[in-house]
């Protein structure tokens, strides 16, 4: 940013150390309504912060987070001083949602976005079994595993990470294609596609091997189609300190062990 943002507004996670940090930035630099602000400030776990883009987004307001929870990968550092010109020297990350189609065993059809991935996963004791299609194009005939999702790059180290998916920069204009616990075709480890590109999962034996579908926290039960794009029409900016940027992060991220 190329200057000192004038209001801000604090919004916190509902437990105590949120809430109490909350309190006490309010107090130092002053508290305005999230409509009003230059910067909403989010103070808790990643968690709060998803919600809190869920609820910015197409608005224009830039996010700043600080991490006052259990897991703080989309957070910046907690510290009280100095925040103004932290987040004036901030870096900004455009985040872009994916947005999930499903139809579920009903006909009932639902809309949702999705700020990490939109996963499909077997509702009872069966393997799911799933067909996928790439723009329009069979893929995939059949796939038996216990879900699949498609990432963004900002979900790329969450649970598509935890399913050996691959980590993606921010910027790069993919998304990730990741197969939970595959069990036919064994050996498919899942793709990379561009970001333009239009997913389609139809769920086959639906009565017998019945799918939920997820985008981030909503829920859809007992889907037979859904379809998953880039929502390339809804955009939220995220700041992050450049000493603890989002690529170094990233790089970070991909050589532990």
């Amino acid at each position: 940013m190329s200057e000192t943002p004038v209001a801000l507004s604090f919004v916190s996670a509902e437990w105590d150390d949120a809430r109490a940090a909350a309190k006490r930035l309010s107090a130092l630099y002053g508290q305005e309504r999230p409509e009003d602000a230059d910067v909403v400030v989010a103070l808790g776990g990643d968690g709060f912060m998803l919600q809190t883009l869920r609820e910015m987004m197409g608005t224009g307001k830039k996010i700043y987070g600080m991490n006052r929870g259990t897991i703080g990968f989309l957070m910046n550092e907690y510290q009280e001083d100095g925040l103004r010109e932290r987040i004036a020297a901030a870096t900004p990350e455009t985040v872009r949602p994916l947005e999930m189609h499903a139809a579920d065993a009903a006909g009932h059809r639902s809309v949702a976005l999705a700020i990490n991935e939109v996963s499909l996963l077997r509702q009872s004791y069966q393997a799911a079994k799933i067909r996928i299609a790439i723009d329009g194009k069979v893929r995939l005939e059949e796939l038996i595993c216990d879900g699949v999702m498609v990432a963004t790059p900002a979900g790329s180290t969450a649970y598509n990470l935890s399913a050996h998916g691959p980590i993606l920069p921010l910027d790069a204009p993919l998304l990730a294609l990741t197969p939970v616990s595959p069990f036919r075709p064994r050996r498919w480890r899942g793709a990379l596609l561009p970001n333009q590109a239009t997913v389609r999962f139809d769920v086959l034996e639906p009565d017998k091997r019945p799918v939920n579908a997820v985008a981030d926290h909503t829920e859809v039960k007992s889907v037979v189609e859904v379809t998953v794009r880039e929502a390339r029409d809804k955009t939220v900016t995220v700041l992050f300190d450049p000493s603890h940027s989002w690529d170094e992060r990233i790089l970070s991220e991909q050589f532990k062990y």
